[in-house]
């Protein structure tokens, strides 16, 4: 009988925390992740102002949650909020996982697996051999980088506004492969066979500075956010060459998964919710 009354009926707690978040499909993916797997949980979005996130980490560990999802533009700051991390999250410097603990904090970066199981598995599209151009040097570029170089591309290069941000971080991987960074104005004259934004520029409709003729023959323009519609890289991608364009909704359910198999230990099918959520952002 005392095992009865031990049982507490109370969904565990977890979150992701941004800004801007409103538009986060988070909460939805972990919910029918939840569905698909039998698992006692619950998933909200959290807005943080800037300057104000350790605050909002600690508050909700203190209310008694057990995991939390870093997304823009706090995911360097999650880094330094950790007691432990991760070997793909201590190489990145960016922390998009938190599950708490008896033993304290532990933080994990999801974000290139998510990717590389995204391009691999769900578009068939391989970055061996291939010329790579990630635009961005934030914690979303940090968090690709290792997994993209260990896929031994003939060339990476990392284009940011800053272009010392980008040199700064090629830097910081150049043991891993051949990677570059630089202005997006020394973009001007090469071909890529595929492009990542890994920028924000999306959320508010906005394109980073970017030359013609960047395409390779049969190139894949990626973009890591994501909408109901084709973002506005999407639309200059499609009408400047590439062959292919794609949004980020695949890697954010794959680096959903990941995430989940951290807090839950159970992996849950990533195709059917990537279906779900496709038919629901169309129908929006």
């Amino acid at each position: 009988m005392a095992d009865l009354f031990d049982f507490d009926p109370r969904p565990d707690r977890y979150a992701v925390m941004g800004h801007p978040i409103a538009h986060s499909k988070s909460p939805r993916i972990h919910a029918l992740f939840a569905q698909q797997t039998g698992q006692n949980m619950e998933y909200t979005a959290i807005q943080v102002d800037p300057g104000g996130f350790a605050q909002a980490v600690a508050n909700f560990e203190a209310a008694g949650g057990k995991g939390l999802n870093v997304t823009v533009p706090f995911k360097q700051e999650a880094w330094e909020l950790v007691d432990r991390r991760s070997a793909r999250a201590e190489r990145a410097r960016a922390v998009n996982t938190i599950a708490f603990g008896a033993d304290g904090r532990f933080g994990d970066n999801t974000d290139g697996v998510g990717l590389m199981r995204d391009l691999a598995g769900n578009l068939g599209f391989d970055p061996a051999g291939r010329r790579v151009l990630l635009m961005g040097a934030g914690g979303a570029a940090r968090g690709v980088l290792g997994p993209l170089l260990e896929r031994a591309p003939a060339a990476l290069v990392i284009a940011n506004r800053t272009p010392d941000r980008a040199v700064a971080l090629a830097r910081d991987f150049a043991d891993l492969g051949p990677v570059t960074g630089g202005g997006y104005d020394g973009l001007e004259g090469q071909a890529f066979d595929l492009v990542i934004n890994a920028t924000a520029a999306s959320l508010a409709g906005e394109l980073p500075p970017l030359p013609a003729g960047l395409f390779a023959a049969g190139a894949l323009a990626y973009d890591m956010m994501y909408g109901a519609a084709p973002t506005s890289f999407m639309q200059w991608a499609a009408a400047h060459g590439a062959a292919r364009v794609c949004d980020g909704l695949g890697m954010l359910v794959e680096q959903a998964a990941e995430s989940f198999f951290i807090w839950r230990g159970v992996r849950p099918q990533t195709a059917p919710v990537i279906d779900t959520l496709r038919r629901e952002l169309a129908a929006a």
